[in-house]
């Protein structure tokens, strides 16, 4: 195919504007939908130095009636959808014995439900094209899952174990359903670490070193590509070796 139509949330962040540019550098007959809710900065910068194969679509991600219809705009604008990637999510660290509810529920919410969402969505244009690709952002956390992290890595490791079954759904249609799981990322709350805290994390990591947004962005890419057809159902780690 020579051009794919490309839904992406969560792309006003380093690594969301980072799978943005690599599907937008992939060929220039991609579109490339982002999906935002609050803030756009970033993503009406890009869309603006792309016009015409970035467009941006409103979307809260736990809202199921926002998914249908920023879906529907998307087939009404270019009549389909080949690619989506779950990449939203959001993160409120505590212990479990002082959690608040409300806590536990937003993290879920963001992280979990929203892929549900995202999924359930898109399947019936998929389906009916017998094609399609979908990736979701999982985290490292989902498999080696950090104290202080019991909301997150819930809903991480669900995400997981959401790839995984709906990869055995659909596979014989066409479709793949693949999950990430990058560790220490140059953006989010790594690039809001103090000095000694990135030194501990760095000294985890056996290549020393914290991942680039653009790294998982190349494997999210590889992902949804036509070679990787025969690639669904896998949780991909990206963390340096930890």
């Amino acid at each position: 195919m020579s051009s794919r139509v490309v839904f992406i949330t969560g792309a006003n962040s380093g690594l969301g504007q980072a799978i943005a540019r690599a599907f937008l550098q992939e060929s220039p007959q991609n579109v490339v939908w982002l999906g935002i809710h609050r803030q756009r900065e970033e993503a009406d910068a890009l869309a603006a130095s792309a016009v015409g194969r970035c467009r941006i679509v409103a979307l809260d991600v736990t809202n199921p009636e926002a998914w249908k219809a920023a879906v529907a705009d998307i087939l009404a604008a270019d009549h389909r959808l080949d690619v989506l990637v779950n990449n939203a999510g959001a993160y409120e660290d505590t212990l479990l014995a002082t959690m608040p509810v409300e806590a536990w529920d937003r993290v879920l919410a963001a992280n979990l439900d929203a892929v549900f969402h995202g999924c359930q969505a898109v399947l019936p244009t998929m389906i009916g094209q017998r094609s399609g690709r979908i990736v979701n952002v999982a985290s490292l956390s989902a498999l080696l899952a950090p104290a202080g992290q019991s909301n997150y890595a819930a809903a991480k490791a669900g995400v997981v174990a959401l790839t995984q079954s709906l990869a055995k759904e659909v596979a014989r249609i066409g479709i793949t359903v693949n999950a990430v799981c990058p560790g220490y990322i140059e953006s989010g709350a790594v690039a809001m670490m103090d000095e000694a805290a990135r030194r501990r994390a760095q000294e985890r990591i056996p290549m020393r070193r914290f991942g680039r947004p653009e790294e998982v962005a190349a494997v999210i890419r590889f992902l949804a590509c036509e070679e990787a057809s025969y690639v669904t159902g896998s949780a991909l780690r990206i963390d340096g070796g930890i």
